[in-house]
């Protein structure tokens, strides 16, 4: 008797590469998908798509409502959106360019340090996850490394990236689906020079990002 939803407001349209949603690559049909954020491509815009067993139960129970659903402009814009996934086939783009950016988050795996490595690197498409470890033996959280390393990549490079996990280590990369090879390579390099920063800086460091 359960309904399982599929969360897709980060994982869908098209950022996997792959798939259209991330549920459609572990083989499951939901009840509920809702898609969000970028639908809208700056415009507020989400959707719920439901199966038909439950769009019928508000047949006889509580009314649907939503105080702001409908408006023309913002599903224009989905529209466009949608349209502009397929024409300029940003699917195929984030499958090539997240590989690259892997390969390359792998590599800087043996780049070694004292302090601060990449200890593991997860996601498919254009959604990944980037450890940022004490040692890989331990894979302990490089919390304050991490912090700064991702203040740098803003002040240095103007790359704007965030970080999450229990350990607030993990670097979460999610550029936009046109990210190209280039602004790949471009990232790439400035986080192995943040890499190379952070391993030099002194015992005894510490490091707090400012609240957003």
């Amino acid at each position: 008797g359960g309904v399982v939803v599929a969360d897709e407001v980060q994982t869908g349209l098209g950022r996997l590469g792959s798939s259209w949603y991330a549920f459609e690559a572990h083989g499951v049909a939901p009840d509920v998908v809702t898609v969000g954020k970028p639908f809208g491509n700056g415009l507020p815009l989400a959707a719920a798509v439901v199966a038909r067993a439950v769009s019928d139960a508000f047949a006889a129970g509580p009314e649907y409502f939503n105080t702001f659903g409908g408006n023309p402009a913002c599903c224009a814009a989905g529209l466009a959106v949608l349209e502009a996934i397929e024409a300029d086939g940003l699917r195929a783009n984030a499958t090539r360019v997240g590989a690259e950016l892997r390969k390359g988050f792998e590599r800087l795996m043996g780049l070694g340090g004292a302090r601060c490595v990449v200890g593991d690197v997860r996601g498919r498409g254009l959604f990944l996850g980037v450890d940022l470890v004490r040692d890989a033996a331990s894979k302990a959280p490089a919390t304050a490394e991490a912090s700064w390393i991702c203040a740098r990549l803003v002040t240095r490079h103007r790359i704007l990236t965030s970080l999450d996990g229990p350990g607030d280590n993990v670097l979460v990369v999610k550029p936009p689906l046109c990210f190209s090879l280039g602004d790949a390579a471009e990232f790439l390099a400035a986080l192995e020079e943040g890499l190379v920063a952070a391993n030099a800086l002194p015992e005894g460091f510490s490091f707090e990002r400012t609240p957003t």
